[in-house]
């Protein structure tokens, strides 16, 4: 067990994924039912898809599919509801109006009344990054006067903080694609301290424009045919998509005292950097390893404590190599065919940029709560950078039975983003989820 008396833990939580996706009992259906939430790119956001695709053929890009991972109601928002007028609700981000309905729903998933925490030491972190939405600042619109806070990436939390009245710190956090976990490491942090009673932690991605389609398109990092195959060998890059969690954390002894349900403990958060590489987005197998060996030392797990490992796993062959040999290294070292199960969910609803470890963690709590990780999809045949028959690890290609150990079960969840910044977390499920 942690030497932590008194640990971090998560008592509620909210997502929505791709594929109409609103609840946590749907992306349990998703997963279970190993189905994938993608869809044709969105023809309500003003984007030029003929233009886009049609362009992706020039010489020197890679041909850009119809296919992506996109939220159903990304444009849907109640302004009454939260006290916004509809003119300020349509120049916001729509990051800001989904976070803050996952915010909400989080909230009274942990039993909570949002109107109750107005006043109190409750923080906000959440992690996203900016999406190119709405006109820019210096054009003359009608929107002009709300665009300043509604595109501000810091608003994100600070509307959350705003709307439900928070007195805790609140930052939004981007570190890429790993800004979730790295947000839910500084809220955990903040809790642990002292700077807040409880914390709002998760992370959220709408695509405002196709931009990163077409710049992965110039990199060629784009998946052949609009499919994520983590771990495949036959993996030919990423699939753009988008997603948010939200998580409610508490120190155990307070969701106790308050009949909270715990539905997990947080082992160990850690975060580290690249440095430099063979390129600025290239990742580090070193700086992977030297993290996933000090966030087993931090949560007191041996490899073998470990039965789930919600990897990155984004599909494209140096990041899937590169995470598939650091793992191997490290949670690798167990007897083979007895060690963790790696999968990612990308394979499901693709890669949902800086909410993806938000996701990937609701995905870890789901399957604790049933006892099953569900099945990776597209994996024909597993990566040939590791020797899974030597390794400890098992890649989860179909629907496998989850068993507890000593009462609980442990797992693992990474993201990595292209700025470097790596971020992997340990949690701790009661069986049954008991308290």
């Amino acid at each position: 067990m942690t030497s932590d008396p008194d640990p971090v833990v998560i008592v509620g939580m909210a997502v929505e994924a791709p594929g109409g996706i609103a609840t946590a009992a749907d992306y349990w259906s998703l997963l279970t039912e190993q189905r994938e939430g993608l869809g044709h790119l969105p023809t309500d956001r003003g984007w030029s898809i003929r233009e886009l695709l049609d362009g992706s053929r020039r010489d020197g890009f890679k041909p850009i599919h119809d296919l992506g991972g996109f939220l159903t109601d990304a444009g849907s928002f109640d302004p009454a509801f939260f006290g916004i007028s509809p003119r300020e609700a349509v120049a916001m981000d729509p990051q800001q109006r989904v976070a803050l309905r996952l915010a909400w729903r989080a909230l009274e998933d942990a039993g909570i009344n949002p109107d109750e925490v107005a006043g109190h030491d409750v923080g906000c972190y959440v992690g996203a990054s900016y999406l190119e939405y709405g006109p820019e600042l210096a054009e003359f619109s009608k929107h002009s006067g709300h665009l300043i806070t509604g595109t501000s990436l810091g608003v994100i939390s600070g509307r959350i903080a705003y709307t439900l009245d928070l007195a805790g710190p609140a930052m939004t956090v981007d570190t890429s694609c790993s800004s979730a976990l790295t947000a839910l490491h500084l809220a955990v942090q903040a809790v642990r301290s002292g700077d807040c009673d409880m914390a709002l932690t998760g992370g959220v991605c709408v695509m405002g424009t196709p931009g990163y389609f077409v710049e992965f398109s110039k990199q060629h990092a784009l998946s052949d045919d609009g499919h994520c195959r983590p771990y495949g060998a036959l993996a030919s890059g990423t699939v753009w998509a988008e997603g948010a969690a939200m998580f409610v954390l508490q120190r155990r002894s307070r969701a106790l005292a308050d009949g909270r349900h715990v539905l997990a403990e947080v082992r160990a958060t850690c975060v580290n950097q690249d440095g430099r590489t063979i390129g600025l987005t290239a990742p580090s197998g070193t700086a992977q390893a030297r993290l996933f060996t000090r966030a087993m030392q931090v949560a007191d797990v041996r490899p073998e404590d470990v039965g789930m490992i919600e990897g990155h796993g984004t599909g494209t062959r140096l990041g899937d190599r590169t995470e598939l040999r650091s793992l191997a290294s490290t949670y690798g070292a167990t007897a083979p065919g007895a060690g963790a199960l790696l999968g990612s969910v990308k394979s499901n609803v693709g890669h949902a940029q800086a909410a993806a470890g938000g996701l990937g963690l609701a995905k870890v709590l789901l399957a604790a709560r049933h006892g099953v990780v569900p099945a990776t999809l597209h994996v024909d045949e597993a990566s040939r950078e590791i020797d899974w028959d030597e390794q400890g690890l098992r890649l989860a290609v179909k629907q496998t039975p989850w068993p507890a150990l000593d009462g609980r079960r442990t797992a693992a969840v990474s993201a990595f983003g292209m700025s470097g910044t790596n971020a992997h977390v340990v949690v701790s499920m009661p069986d049954g989820q008991a308290a």
